[in-house]
């Protein structure tokens, strides 16, 4: 009998992919189909970035490297931290990994024994919880809505911490909500997380560069529980990096070291051109890919201004990140489709509009779209998706 390891078994193949192969079977039949499932910037990598690479593979960085990285580049995302965020994190406190995602693995690894529990605020990036699941951890999902802004409170932290909480995993801005939480509310999450030392948080900034509001803001930030905090970051998102392959993390020492030990054993190090680049990246001053935020931001006004004259559609204007997260539940019981897979199912096959369902992000009754493509796509996109639940909900 030919059988995969349990643990094969046991992972779910993320919606945002599913959803994308199905649209990429619709366009080879020759259906002029708009994906905005993926979140993948439709920038090229800047043109200085670039060039860094080809400097290091003139200088022949082709070699084997440090697991944890280059020291200059760590060295970079040291001063990086310290600039950007205020955070302090020498250069043994960050391990340099083939993106953000290998990143929060070899935390999950590192830290979470089997039954240990995971908290995760819903909605939640889609391989929080396949990643918790393989490193035999038991995740503890605590929901939110749009009525509060896709942010959790203090008192349902305190309320899902137990004796066996190890970790807690979340991300701002947020995927899929674009939603930020304010230092304020960082510091009255902090009061509660310190009441509990061996509870660790990793923080998941990947899209910090992609931010509408002009705050930062970091939990590491705050002196009670910053020896509690993983602060994870990449190039993928904010630089137009995703090929790249290269995230981040500034964390205590000992949980850098094990992050260290845990890829020494996978990949080893991160690719050294990737590495010769992602000096030139983090050196530079955020305002170098203001361009593509503030096309971002024109984007965003168009689909929600969009979305929002559709029935049925409650949008909440996200303040980062490159997703709109409508809550979509009255279209869903109106039209008497079973949930917001059928939902996102019948928008593909009847708009030929790709998005991902957000009970895959674990929101039951919404829907993602990226707005990571072109004016012009998204207008024709948002007419589709009109047009589709109009006469959708003329069936009634």
């Amino acid at each position: 009998m030919k059988r995969v390891a349990d643990r094969v078994d046991n992972l779910e193949i993320p919606k945002t992919i599913s959803m994308t192969v199905k649209a990429r079977e619709l366009a080879e039949q020759g259906k002029d189909v708009i994906s905005l499932s993926l979140g993948e910037p439709d920038f090229d990598t800047p043109d200085f970035i670039k060039k860094a690479a080809v400097k290091g593979m003139d200088e022949n960085y082709t070699h084997y490297m440090p697991v944890k990285g280059f020291p200059d580049l760590r060295e970079a995302i040291s001063k990086k931290f310290k600039r950007d965020n205020d955070l302090d994190y020498s250069i043994d406190q960050i391990v340099v990994s083939t993106g953000a995602k290998q990143t929060i693995s070899n935390v999950l690894l590192s830290l979470v024994n089997p039954g240990d529990e995971v908290i995760i605020p819903a909605p939640y990036w889609v391989s929080y919880l396949e990643q918790t699941k393989l490193a035999e951890g038991k995740s503890v999902v605590i929901e939110t809505s749009i009525e509060n802004n896709f942010k959790i409170t203090p008192a349902q932290l305190k309320a899902a911490m137990t004796d066996k909480t190890k970790l807690m995993i979340f991300s701002t801005p947020n995927n899929p909500s674009g939603a930020i939480y304010t230092q304020d509310e960082l510091d009255a999450l902090a009061e509660v997380i310190a009441t509990k030392r061996d509870f660790y948080v990793l923080c998941d900034e990947i899209y910090e560069l992609i931010n509408y509001t002009g705050v930062k803001s970091s939990l590491a930030k705050n002196p009670k529980v910053n020896e509690q905090v993983i602060t994870v970051n990449g190039l993928s998102k904010g630089f137009a990096m995703t090929g790249w392959r290269l995230g981040y993390m500034g964390a205590p020492k000992w949980i850098a070291d094990a992050c260290d030990k845990i890829q020494s054993q996978f990949t080893s190090g991160t690719s050294s051109i990737s590495q010769r680049a992602a000096i030139a990246a983090v050196e530079a001053d955020p305002s170098e890919v203001d361009y593509m935020v503030n096309a971002f931001r024109e984007r965003r006004d168009i689909v929600t201004e969009g979305l929002n004259a559709i029935p049925g559609f409650d949008v909440l204007v996200p303040d980062g990140a490159f997703y709109i997260f409508p809550h979509v539940q009255e279209v869903i019981d109106k039209s008497h489709l079973k949930d917001d897979m059928e939902l996102a199912e019948y928008i593909l096959e009847n708009a030929l509009v790709a998005s991902v369902p957000g009970s895959a992000f674990g929101l039951e009754g919404y829907i993602r779209f990226s707005y990571a493509a072109k004016a012009e796509v998204l207008k024709e996109a948002i007419s589709r998706i009109a047009a589709c639940v109009e006469e959708l909900l003329s069936k009634e």
